[in-house]
């Protein structure tokens, strides 16, 4: 290895480090594009009523801005009494489900509990979740700060980009060679497209989950079935695992009151599941680019393993994404011609071999 080389390596390797360093703000700067490209959707339909784009941007940011506003005026109030309400009710939930344990106990043999170890500690392990949060709860309050910071961080990039995106974009495809930029300016446009496609049909398949969730909790009468709905409806983003998981609260504050009530919850979100499946899904997310379902749950392991909490969030827009990329430029570009390439290269050989068989008899006639 030349000294050049050695350098060129060392650097790489630096360079690695640095980004592995700062990966959250990355996530960060990806998410504020993610944003920015779909609130461009909606700065650009503004602008075919010939409005000027720093009148449509600021109409779109105030736009979104009274959405979220509507909603905390209108849903955070009864979530928050909910909540209230959810320290009152989950010690009676817990009371009761020690209730059933023990009722379990005395009807279930010695010999099999010993083989469900798990459910003679069932209450306990709540029980001493909750003391944990709490205790953690000063920890958390500790870092709001940074989460602060990062939110406006987050939103003072989605303006600058939503407002000028050119130079951005144009400073991205010159790190690339002359005669493939507009290429991947092409690709650029397919990765906002299947973003668009993405956040949409996602939105629309949340506010559906959560109104079903809170008309079917409201039916069967379990506690805080807003605060439930609300839940579902934002696990909802989180592919495979969301789902599995929103399940949970409803069922325990179910199994409070009666177990044939905590298998009705788990027979209603199964039951919403299907539907989504089968009707929703296909029907909303026709612009969405297909994620295999197996591809899209060990995506959410890997980056929340790796990059946390706001990993899972963004794991389903990077891999779509990440298999814009390797579809059009590794497969499409690549792959897809290397054959015909090999053809080419054959021909032009097979062509080199003639003219100089041919150059050569010449020379000796």
């Amino acid at each position: 290895m030349s000294f050049g080389q050695l350098i060129s390596f060392v650097a790489f390797v630096i360079s690695l480090y640095i980004i592995w360093q700062i990966r959250q703000i990355i996530l960060v700067i990806f998410a504020a594009i993610v944003l920015a490209t779909i609130l461009n959707q909606l700065v650009q339909f503004l602008q075919k009523f010939r409005l000027k784009r720093g009148i449509a941007v600021g109409i779109s940011v105030i736009f979104v801005f009274a959405i979220l506003a509507g909603f905390v005026a209108l849903i955070v109030p009864r979530i928050v009494d909910q909540l209230q309400q959810f320290g009152d009710v989950m010690p009676m939930a817990l009371a009761r489900l020690r209730t059933w344990n023990n009722w379990l106990q005395g009807v279930i043999p010695e010999q099999l509990l010993e083989n469900i170890r798990g459910l003679r500690y069932l209450t306990q392990g709540l029980q001493a979740w909750l003391n944990q949060l709490i205790n953690n709860f000063f920890s958390l309050v500790s870092s709001s700060f940074s989460i602060a910071l990062g939110i406006l961080l987050f939103i003072a990039l989605s303006i600058m980009l939503l407002a000028n995106p050119k130079p951005y974009r144009q400073g991205f495809t010159l790190l690339f060679p002359a005669f493939y930029r507009q290429r991947i300016d092409e690709i650029l446009n397919k990765c906002g497209a299947s973003l668009t496609g993405w956040f949409k049909g996602t939105l629309l398949t949340m506010l559906l989950i959560g109104i079903l969730s809170y008309i079917g909790l409201s039916l069967l009468n379990v506690p805080l079935p807003l605060v439930n709905a609300a839940l579902a409806a934002i696990l909802e983003f989180i592919p495979n695992v969301g789902p599995t998981l929103s399940v949970i609260p409803p069922t325990l504050l179910a199994l409070s009151q009666a177990p044939i009530k905590a298998a009705a919850v788990v027979a209603l979100y199964f039951g919403i599941q299907q539907v989504e499946s089968l009707i929703v899904v296909p029907l909303v997310m026709k612009n969405q680019a297909s994620l295999q379902p197996a591809i899209t749950l060990v995506s959410v392991v890997i980056f929340g393993r790796f990059f946390g909490f706001l990993g899972v969030f963004l794991a389903v827009p990077l891999v779509i994404v990440l298999q814009t990329w390797v579809q059009e430029i590794l497969v499409k570009d690549i792959l897809n011609n290397w054959q015909q390439s090999r053809k080419n290269n054959h021909s032009e050989n097979i062509l080199v071999a003639a003219n100089s068989k041919h150059h050569l008899d010449s020379s000796n006639g």
